[in-house]
């Protein structure tokens, strides 16, 4: 059975057991999250912890939770997880979903530990299945080695990462003491006791996935094991575990439900933030603004010295806006291109965490300033600092704009009820930004803002 032949419409008044998903970044949690929206589950991510027995709320829902473990070292993604499991556990949830990069950039080994840890409190005999395939976005695993479009991961971009480089393509290396698997039987009840004849070596079994195909059949093996089994892996494991949990449980599931969305002014001016150094999207962001006339679009970008000292950032915010307050349809604010160290000043600081701050800083006077009708946040630390300095509650995913990149709008703070999209640093094409954009515009003529072209701005 693939995804799509899942029997999902079962007329029943039983809703799923409710499902928690602890990410590593806040676009891997939306990406997670709006895979069970788009099947009809109520799907939110919670800007803060989620509150103490809450399952009969949660019913029929996923809720997902942010660590920021990719990039933090050993000890504290250990325990970020294992405690993002605890408050999930005492919210209500029945099943736990690991989200981690399609790609196994940074502590992926110490958050499934952490979470095995935390698991084991409610499961004893808890073990992790790691698949990160994502065949839709070119990930996939054969033969234990991580490939991106065919190319081992290691000499793709993702192996320069200036924040969480991938310096080898073998899963082993990445996930040790894991042991691999290849499900070989067309009976997900054989696949099932692989797995369980695999965690007797240990308790992370790391196993093969190229197709979709493969990834129902791992997901539909994984259920047949019970809520002790933690799916751990990237959006593509995702897709195939909502639809699978939701039949396991006959849930009732409303096929238009990933549809609806709130009343909404018309969306007249979009604010792209841009934390992430990945070529894919700094490309993206320049085609935007190579088709957008010089005076619809305007970028606010730090130098490197002056993001990494978010203390100052407001004051050049100010000062940037004063000497021009009346903004365009577009503002892009942009990181410096400039690669930084990993740690600076005395603290030892992330260099990434300071320039997220200072972008968060920006787009918070930006928004302040004026009327913002929707955010495209490009990158994970930046969006969860973003969303952190505006105040939002949480963030109910609807769907996707484009595959790997989910719509939604937020809940509490400033910018409530603004529409929100996510995207992770390698995902899309060149053009995906700039057809987002003009998409999020609801009025003719700021959909006529892309009859122009802007040649000489760019990000590069």
């Amino acid at each position: 059975m693939t995804v799509t032949d899942s029997p999902l419409l079962i007329q029943r008044t039983t809703l799923a057991a409710p499902a928690g998903i602890v990410a590593d970044d806040l676009t891997g949690a939306t990406d997670s999250a709006v895979q069970f929206a788009r099947v009809g589950w109520t799907a939110r991510l919670a800007l803060t912890s989620p509150a103490a027995g809450t399952a009969d709320t949660l019913a029929g829902s996923v809720t997902a939770v942010i660590t920021d473990a990719r990039a933090q070292d050993s000890e504290t993604a250990n325990e970020g997880t294992a405690l993002a499991v605890t408050g999930l556990m005492a919210s209500g949830i029945e099943r736990l979903f690991v989200k981690v990069d399609s790609t196994l950039r940074g502590s992926v080994i110490d958050q499934v530990t952490g979470a095995l840890s935390s698991w084991s409190v409610r499961h004893p005999d808890a073990l992790a299945v790691v698949c990160s395939a994502y065949p839709a976005m070119g990930r996939t695993i054969e033969s234990g080695q991580l490939l991106v479009h065919g190319a081992g991961v290691h000499t793709t971009a993702i192996g320069r990462d200036p924040v969480t480089p991938v310096t080898t393509s073998a899963v082993a290396e990445l996930l040790p003491g894991s042991v691999a698997l290849r499900l070989t039987s067309a009976s997900a009840a054989e696949n099932a006791a692989q797995l369980q004849a695999a965690a007797v070596s240990s308790r992370i079994v790391a196993v093969d996935a190229v197709t979709d195909a493969d990834l129902s059949t791992l997901a539909e093996a994984i259920a047949l094991l019970g809520p002790r089994a933690i799916p751990t892996g990237a959006a593509g494991l995702a897709i195939a575990m909502s639809h699978v949990w939701a039949s396991e449980d006959a849930a009732t599931v409303d096929p238009d439900g990933h549809a609806e969305s709130a009343e909404t002014a018309a969306i007249q001016r979009v604010v792209v933030v841009v934390s992430s150094l990945h070529d894919v999207s700094r490309a993206q962001v320049d085609e935007l603004m190579a088709q957008l006339p010089r005076d619809a679009v305007r970028t606010l970008t730090p130098t490197l010295e002056q993001a990494l000292t978010p203390a100052s950032t407001a004051a050049w915010a100010e000062r940037e806006l004063a000497g021009s307050p009346e903004l365009p349809a577009v503002v892009v604010i942009a990181s410096p291109s400039e690669r930084p160290a990993r740690d600076v000043g005395q603290s030892k600081a992330p260099a990434s965490d300071l320039i997220a701050q200072s972008l968060a800083i920006i787009s918070d006077a930006v928004i302040s300033e004026s009327p913002v009708g929707a955010i495209v946040l490009l990158g994970g630390e930046g969006a969860r600092a973003v969303l952190a300095t505006l105040g939002a509650e949480s963030l109910v995913v609807r769907d996707t704009v484009r595959e790997g990149i989910p719509i939604g709008v937020l809940e509490g703070g400033k910018a409530d009820g603004i529409t929100i999209v996510t995207k992770a640093g390698g995902f899309g094409t060149p053009t995906s930004v700039a057809e987002i954009v003009q998409e999020l515009f609801t009025t003719a003529d700021a959909h006529d803002l892309f009859s122009g072209a802007n040649t000489e701005g760019t990000l590069s």
